[in-house]
């Protein structure tokens, strides 16, 4: 890929950094095509975990603008969200609704494969909702995702396990309910540590200066306290897919 740095094998993790914000998406969403594609040459069924952030839409953005996107059978794809915030079908403020309107809903997806978070017009409680969705999981039988995508917050969680939140304690579960959350809305519906760990690649996928110290952290593998990042690996391959200000404290994170 054209202007980015591979500074591979840095403490069993992977790590690309491209120029710009821009150029990071483009990327992501071109390996996001042929993983799928690859994926599609040897199973019926591929699992994909999608984020939200402004780069886990802007890369739909990317999606929509590559022509090599009709490579691939996007009806036997098999689309999740990490987390999804506790609100309406529909509030602006989802991130399957942000992915949506940044150019996921212009691809040829089978909705039933879909899987979206239930929100409160359509479960009782964000435990409900959170139960449903483990429910999902299983009775797809996904075994294990086949891609996790998931954005790094400054403060290094991903998905809704914030560094210290009673949430990231949670076991014996796919999906739980967080509460009082460090950032508003307060009410989120999450995969645990051991779901997102059960994924053959997981790509965390971070841009901007105000993230560089996170991304330090979690490359590092700092504890559950500092990074929720740092606490998941994939089955197979555990990748780093950052900007160049997301990278500016990585040197230190490399020697020591």
């Amino acid at each position: 890929m054209t202007g980015a740095n591979d500074l591979s094998q840095v403490r069993d993790v992977d790590v690309i950094v491209h120029p710009g914000k821009q150029q990071l998406s483009d990327a992501i969403a071109a390996r996001l095509l042929t993983a799928i594609a690859d994926a599609q040459s040897q199973q019926d069924v591929v699992h994909i975990s999608l984020t939200g952030g402004s780069l886990g839409s802007d890369l739909w953005a990317s999606m929509a603008a590559l022509p090599a996107r009709s490579a691939v059978d996007w009806s036997r794809v098999e689309l999740w969200w990490g987390d999804e915030r506790y609100l309406p079908a529909g509030d602006q403020d989802r991130n399957d609704v942000q992915n949506d309107g940044a150019g996921l809903a212009s691809l040829p997806l089978d909705q039933t494969r879909v899987h979206r978070v239930p929100g409160p017009d359509e479960s009782q409680s964000a435990e409900s909702s959170a139960t449903a969705y483990g429910e999902a999981v299983r009775a797809a039988d996904a075994g294990a995702f086949d891609v996790m995508i998931l954005g790094v917050g400054p403060d290094g969680h991903i998905a809704s396990l914030f560094p210290g939140h009673p949430a990231q304690l949670s076991t014996g579960a796919i999906a739980v309910a967080v509460h009082d959350s460090p950032k508003p809305p307060p009410d989120r519906v999450s995969l645990t540590f051991e779901a997102l760990r059960r994924s053959r690649e997981v790509w965390f996928i971070v841009a901007g200066s105000d993230k560089a110290k996170a991304v330090a952290n979690g490359v590092a593998g700092a504890g559950p306290q500092v990074s929720s990042a740092a606490q998941v690996k994939g089955e197979e391959r555990t990748l780093w897919l950052v900007d160049a200000e997301a990278a500016e404290h990585l040197e230190s994170s490399f020697t020591g």
